[in-house]
């Protein structure tokens, strides 16, 4: 899914419930919705069984790690994410795991909510999301 929208500095705030497999993310900031992926927007993860962990849950792929990554799978969760110029904070379950990280590879752009997939590329993953509010700043 994504926005019809773009943002360039925004407050983000999204629940989710992933199963223990599913890998998913919010992509910020794409600059190609019809092509959405690391190459046209950040992604703030959420996959707790990433073989690389400093880039699981709660981190911003290639942009922001995390440790400890936190476990997400099996319950009821809250993103904030703001993004404001080329400084980054995330928030999760009111704990934050990027705190004003810097990049300035995507100005602006829509934002996006990633299919789950299961480890290995399967569809078998399971992940949900609701009461997504996007702020301008």
């Amino acid at each position: 899914m994504v926005s019809k929208n773009s943002y360039a500095d925004f407050q983000l705030r999204a629940e989710f419930w992933i199963d223990d497999d599913a890998n998913s993310g919010i992509f910020i900031r794409c600059t190609d919705p019809a092509s959405v992926g690391s190459k046209t927007a950040y992604e703030v993860n959420i996959w707790d069984k990433r073989p690389d962990p400093s880039y699981g849950t709660g981190a911003i792929v290639d942009v922001a790690k995390v440790d400890p990554m936190p476990q997400s799978a099996g319950k009821w969760n809250v993103y904030e994410i703001t993004a404001k110029g080329a400084q980054f904070t995330v928030m999760l379950n009111g704990q934050k795991t990027v705190d004003g990280a810097h990049d300035s590879k995507f100005a602006s752009g829509r934002i996006a909510l990633q299919h789950g997939l299961g480890l290995g590329g399967s569809d078998k993953g399971v992940v949900k999301f609701r009461k997504v509010d996007i702020k301008p700043l």
